[in-house]
């Protein structure tokens, strides 16, 4: 077979009946079959962020439908500039119409007289050493980084909201004020606020205090670009989220951009209102994992760059791999030698470092998430074999707890998708569907969602 049209067609329904209906539909259904040659397939995206995500996540999956499809072995490329014409001839989905606000014909934001006095207060206000140069990009965050690049090139014209989350000290609010500084240094003069779900809540209830809801409402409903860190501190309060309802709609109505934090996706953020879990999932959903042991080095050197003091490859390697569960952490473990080597002029050697960092590693080598701890956890739990586990059975009692054990895998170790896949005797396309998977059903199916945060918590005790 050799028009690539009806190669692309036999592999997209092949790739539509492995993948479920929503991955299919946002990351499959619009790629542009280009041209077949010398054994390789040309596949056309839209831009360079969809082709970095598919090359990530389903490039080995699209080969091998591909391979079976041409009966020899395929290699895959992309080729940013194609629009599909489904995509051009049908607008994106939308959320119902009852639940979207009015909106008016899209317009370019609206670039606002500099002020000296804002310029002068950019420093105080945000961090500068927190830019995506600075920023150690890894498997764990690629994608996050990705999309961050993306809203900071192109604001309020594509993944609008964003919404990343991940646990504590991974690097998000990083990446908020990374946006920020990225806009700041283009000479932009885009109104641009980042500020604390706390911090927001505050001035709330200060304004409503005082009387000057008009003001607050002024300030925030009038921004090209509103970054908030940590959304889940909205859940239980009532008057805040109506706030912050008609905040979002006037932005998102007037094409600005908007990017929120947080550390959990929207659908797990208890005591928050539905209307407001849909719009925060209207846009792109972006996680943050745990860095691995190469990305934890990276990290290390870099930071170590910014000291006079150079720490022997031993010692960081030490540190790489006592230090896993928090970047801020091993952050903080590296001033920790550091600075003991320049108050007393001696070196760090292992010895030292493990001497000086006897606190931190006691309080990461509780018990630690392991892929076999996983496992055994969730079959115990399902009362199924291990050995299930990375068999090649798929009866359904079997598959979803499989399924919840690559879920949790992801999720609380910092293993990339491969490597956890090595273990269930899968690739990592496979692990990547089961988190989709799993994440799909803890929305519809609130037993199964207790059962997960139940076995998350047991892992993390």
């Amino acid at each position: 077979m050799s028009n690539v049209a009806n190669i692309w067609h036999e592999a997209r329904e092949a790739l539509q009946t492995i993948l479920n209906r929503e991955t299919f539909d946002r990351w499959i259904a619009n790629i542009v079959p280009v041209r077949h040659e010398a054994g390789e397939v040309v596949l056309g995206v839209s831009d360079d962020m969809f082709s970095e995500w598919l090359s990530i996540n389903y490039q080995e999956l699209i080969a091998s439908a591909l391979t079976d499809v041409v009966g020899s072995s395929v290699m895959v490329a992309f080729e940013t500039g194609h629009v599909s014409p489904e995509a051009a001839s049908v607008e994106a989905p939308s959320p119902a119409a009852g639940d979207l606000p009015a909106t008016a014909p899209p317009a370019p934001l609206r670039p606002q007289a500099r002020d000296p006095k804002r310029d002068a207060e950019w420093c105080r206000k945000y961090n500068r050493h927190f830019t995506f140069g600075s920023f150690v990009v890894g498997d764990n965050n690629q994608f996050a980084h990705a999309a961050c690049v993306a809203v900071a090139n192109q604001p309020g014209e594509g993944y609008n909201p964003l919404f990343i989350h991940s646990p504590s000290g991974l690097g998000k609010t990083h990446l908020l004020q990374a946006i920020a500084n990225s806009l700041h240094a283009s000479g932009s003069r885009l109104r641009i606020e980042f500020i604390s779900s706390e911090e927001f809540s505050n001035k709330f209830i200060e304004a409503l205090k005082v009387g000057q809801l008009a003001q607050f409402r002024s300030v925030y409903r009038n921004v090209d670009v509103l970054l908030i860190d940590d959304v889940q501190f909205f859940t239980g309060k009532e008057k805040l989220q109506e706030e912050f309802f008609h905040t979002f709609n006037a932005l998102y109505n007037g094409h600005k951009q908007i990017v929120l934090t947080s550390d959990r996706p929207p659908h797990e953020i208890g005591g928050l209102e539905k209307r407001l879990v849909s719009r925060f999932e209207w846009g792109l959903t972006a996680d943050i994992m745990p860095p691995d042991l190469e990305t934890r080095i990276a990290i290390l050197r870099k930071k170590q760059d910014n000291h006079a003091v150079k720490l022997a490859d031993g010692v960081l390697n030490y540190l790489a791999t006592s230090v896993k569960s928090n970047i801020r952490r091993l952050e903080g473990a590296l001033i920790r030698l550091v600075s003991y080597t320049s108050l007393t002029g001696q070196v760090v050697t292992q010895a030292v470092a493990e001497k000086l960092l006897a606190g931190v590693v006691d309080e990461e080598a509780t018990t630690p998430v392991t892929i076999e701890r996983i496992q055994r956890l969730v079959a115990d739990h399902y009362d199924i074999r291990l050995a299930d586990m990375t068999s090649k059975r798929r009866p359904k009692n079997i598959a979803v707890p499989r399924q919840i054990a690559m879920y949790l895998c992801r999720r609380l170790t910092s293993l990339s998708s491969p490597a956890i896949g090595e273990r269930f005797n899968r690739n990592h396309a496979t692990i990547l569907h089961a988190v989709t998977a799993v994440e799909k059903r803890m929305v519809e199916d609130a037993s199964l969602s207790r059962d997960v945060s139940m076995l998350e918590r047991r892992l993390n005790s």
